[in-house]
């Protein structure tokens, strides 16, 4: 079996946002840092060579991979801000039909810019997603 691509790096988080070649994500992405390390009480840690995650979990698939992963992570990326924050916690549709403009993909909420959304949006759907993933997944 392959091993996670995703893992945790001794890369420094500050340093990776401060190399972000865009102010405005630099401070988007500081705003963002903020707010989880509230939510999660955890410093952030940087897991392969883009995302920055806070806590850890440990997963076991029904196939028999298992792995670790942040509790709840997000990467700052030249076109967008990615949240790893959906995983089909209660209430997730409500929450992202009043979040603004945004895209997602099967786990991943895409956000160009803080200001396109409701921040106080986002930060509930980070707080129900890092409980969700708390709850269904085996602390580290």
């Amino acid at each position: 079996m392959s091993k996670n691509k995703t893992r945790e790096s001794s890369k420094s988080v500050h340093q990776h946002v401060l190399d972000l070649a865009n102010e405005r994500r630099i401070q988007d992405s500081q705003w963002v840092m903020e707010q989880m390390g509230a939510i999660t009480k955890e410093e952030p840690r940087m897991w392969g060579p883009t995302i920055i995650g806070y806590g850890r979990v440990h997963y076991i698939y029904e196939s028999g991979r298992e792995g670790d992963m942040p509790a709840l992570s997000f990467a700052p990326r030249k076109a967008n801000l990615v949240f790893y924050v959906l995983n089909n916690f209660e209430g997730q549709e409500k929450l992202l039909a009043s979040l603004g403009k945004f895209k997602t993909g099967k786990v991943c909420l895409y956000i160009n810019k803080l200001e396109d959304i409701d921040r106080s949006i986002l930060i509930d759907i980070c707080k129900k997603a890092y409980a969700h993933t708390i709850k269904t997944q085996s602390l580290c």
